[in-house]
């Protein structure tokens, strides 16, 4: 039997416009991802049998809902001899929280049935497929801290700064289609050239929608803000701030009020899941 033991990592959004939005609902978007160190870990175990099984506690496990399958289904659809998995999923990214644990696992899913089964399927489909499954799920294919804009899917590689972050998360869980279409949501944000001059404001479009919905997610904003300029990440409702030292981190994540959870993280440009397995974007 063969198996695969992978990280899914975890992503901050450093700025976010919202653009436009279309006809189908969807979103036009710019924004900065960068990659942190921070991951979940999935473990792929080959089955004789073309069943898909996953072994996790995952709420609506139906297969609409759960981008895990739909990943693995669409992968199988390439397989010739239609194999099965058996995916198991080890949680540490609070989900629901703007940190694209959902679309980290379908990433790492869709990677690894790639290289399990010997499909050889080229980035730009792969890309493709990602997008068609989840919004950010292309970022996570790609592999690298980046600046995304469209629906997510046209995406140009940057070399970020790689600090320490303190990421704090509200006990609650943020629904993202009800950040997306609220009435109040600012969808007119002029669009703007790639240029890390963008991190100097950090600015994003759901922050204020967000923390207006959900009161606790402003409470841990301002508490955070206190020791460094603050932001919420993707539509929430973590929000994280920066540091030049691990140790300074870890001093601001020791004075966390016990209604909160967090942990400290390092940035980085290219994702853990490209070096486990070896691919050079």
């Amino acid at each position: 039997m063969r198996k695969l033991i992978l990280p899914a990592p975890a992503k901050l959004n450093l700025f976010l416009h919202i653009n436009a939005q279309q006809e189908n609902g969807y979103h036009k978007l710019q924004t900065i991802f960068q990659l942190i160190d921070y991951c979940d870990t999935l473990t792929f175990s080959s089955r004789k049998d073309h069943e898909i099984l996953i072994n996790a506690r995952i709420p609506d496990v139906c297969e609409k809902n759960n981008l895990v399958m739909r990943a693995a289904k669409a992968m199988q659809q390439y397989d010739k001899k239609r194999r099965g998995v058996e995916i198991g999923i080890v949680n540490c990214i609070p989900p629901d929280s703007g940190l694209g644990s959902d679309s980290s696992h379908a990433a790492t899913t869709m990677l690894a049935l790639n290289h399990l089964w010997s499909l050889k399927l080229p980035l730009q489909q792969l890309l493709s497929l990602g997008l068609q499954i989840g919004g950010d799920i292309p970022v996570f294919i790609y592999g690298k801290s980046c600046w995304a804009e469209n629906l997510g899917e046209q995406i140009s590689p940057l070399e970020l700064p790689t600090p320490w972050f303190v990421v704090i998360v509200p006990p609650l869980s943020v629904s993202s289609a009800e950040i997306f279409f609220d009435t109040q949501l600012a969808r007119n944000s002029p669009e703007v050239e790639i240029s890390l001059s963008l991190l100097e404001t950090r600015e994003n479009n759901c922050q204020e929608v967000t923390m207006r919905r959900y009161p606790k997610v402003a409470e841990t904003f301002h508490w955070l803000n206190q020791f460094n300029a603050a932001q919420m990440t993707g539509t929430g409702g973590a929000v994280f701030t920066d540091f030049d030292s691990h140790t300074k981190a870890n001093q601001v994540l020791k004075q966390l009020p016990n209604d909160l959870t967090g942990f400290v993280a390092r940035g980085l440009n290219i994702s853990p899941l490209l070096t486990t397995l070896k691919i050079d974007r």
